[in-house]
């Protein structure tokens, strides 16, 4: 099941924001998140806000009224945001499944988007994909219709692996929508998860070559994270499977390390390699750093000059509100300089070109000898004022993290 949202404060039923946080709308890049919260089925490790048909029984927000759904939010956007708000650097559409609706109506919600709040030139436009649902019919339709990257959720290309992740996709399918992707011209990314229940090593170095010989603009890779009330982790307590240890995570890791740098790949964020710094997925590095966005879509989060809020998670009444022209906040939270300031070190150490260790203070200072003889951060870059982590160190940024930030 979806995870629990967090409570905070009320948002107001316009959605207007602090007003400290609307003197800063426009300081910082701004983009557009689009929640898609369908799939055709759920997957036993997801714990994301995802619903299949069936569940929602035909009310709220369906595949059929999604669009005008999210268009009607975009419309309460503009309200809150008023005249300073920048035109859109990044469009990112998420799920779920996003192309279980049809690319007209993906197309039209980025319509929606250019003309609420105008796109910059060159704006990034990616929406993610099952490898099932990409024909060349389909990626020439969200082409022509302004997207400029498409995310497939390949995950492996073992099928043991698929069916203990229960994907559906046939693993065929994914060189079949890399090659209509590239064709109709735009940027492709391919999605990895590492650490599943009975994957070896060969497993995944296997997935890796695949990746390899498909040549896609951009890699992911991610650890699995067995999140509580997800069918895995029922499976996990009643040791149906076994999660693999710390030691065969960090082995993949750096398995995937070696395999995609020796293509040519360089990581930019310790999850993300590219092939070259055009190829860098612009939306997840303005989170990275910081900047502004707003999500639409059921359980969709946001952040705008310092204020964290989050819809309310079913379509049914999130529909419910838009249409009546009320924000779907369901609740927020107005960070702190404190809070700020930790997040700005838990996330800019993520990135390849590290943190300015101006930003660390305190007993963090004196951290950084250590870091460096620990080989967690790299001491040439230190001694230019920056924090940039290592291979071990990127397997153990918390740590890394949690020593910056002592006082």
């Amino acid at each position: 099941m979806p995870s629990v949202q967090p409570v905070g404060e009320p948002v107001p039923a316009d959605g207007r924001l602090p007003a400290g946080a609307s003197a800063d709308v426009g300081k910082a890049p701004f983009g557009l998140y689009v929640h898609v919260p369908f799939c055709r089925v759920r997957c036993g490790y997801c714990d994301f806000n995802t619903y299949t048909v069936p569940e929602l029984g035909g009310h709220g927000a369906t595949v059929d009224t999604y669009a005008d759904a999210a268009l009607a939010e975009l419309g309460i956007a503009r309200e809150v945001l008023g005249d300073n708000v920048p035109e859109v650097a990044t469009v990112f559409v998420g799920g779920g499944t996003p192309t279980m609706l049809p690319p007209r109506d993906l197309v039209r919600v980025l319509d929606g988007i250019r003309e609420q709040f105008g796109l910059e030139p060159g704006a990034e436009v990616t929406t993610e994909a099952n490898p099932d649902t990409i024909t060349p019919a389909v990626a020439e339709e969200l082409a022509a219709g302004g997207f400029t990257r498409v995310s497939l959720g390949m995950q492996s290309a073992v099928p043991h692996v698929l069916a203990t992740l229960e994907r559906t996709h046939n693993p065929a399918n994914v060189s079949t929508a890399v090659a209509a992707v590239r064709a109709a011209g735009m940027q492709v990314s391919l999605d990895l998860i590492y650490g599943t229940p009975g994957e070896s090593l060969e497993d995944w170095r296997t997935s890796l070559e695949s990746v390899i010989e498909l040549r896609p603009d951009h890699v992911s890779a991610y650890a699995l994270v067995v999140e509580q009330g997800t069918k895995l982790a029922a499976q996990v307590r009643r040791g149906v499977v076994t999660m693999p240890d710390d030691d065969d995570e960090a082995d993949k890791y750096e398995l995937a390390e070696q395999i995609l740098a020796g293509a040519g790949y360089g990581w930019y964020e310790i999850s993300n390699w590219a092939r070259a710094e055009a190829n860098r997925c612009l939306h997840n590095i303005n989170y990275w750093r910081g900047a502004d966005w707003w999500g639409i879509g059921p359980g969709a989060h946001s952040h705008v000059g310092g204020v964290r809020w989050w819809n309310v998670k079913h379509p049914a009444p999130y529909a419910d509100r838009v249409a009546s022209g009320v924000s779907p906040g369901a609740g927020r939270e107005v960070l702190t300089a404190e809070q700020r300031h930790d997040e700005d070190i838990l996330l800019g150490i993520r990135l390849v070109e590290g943190l300015d260790l101006r930003l660390v203070d305190g007993a963090g200072r004196g951290a950084v000898a250590g870091l460096i003889a620990d080989e967690l951060i790299d001491g040439r870059a230190a001694l230019a004022g920056r924090a940039v982590l290592t291979v071990r160190g990127r397997l153990l940024a918390d740590t890394v993290v949690h020593r910056l930030l002592a006082s």
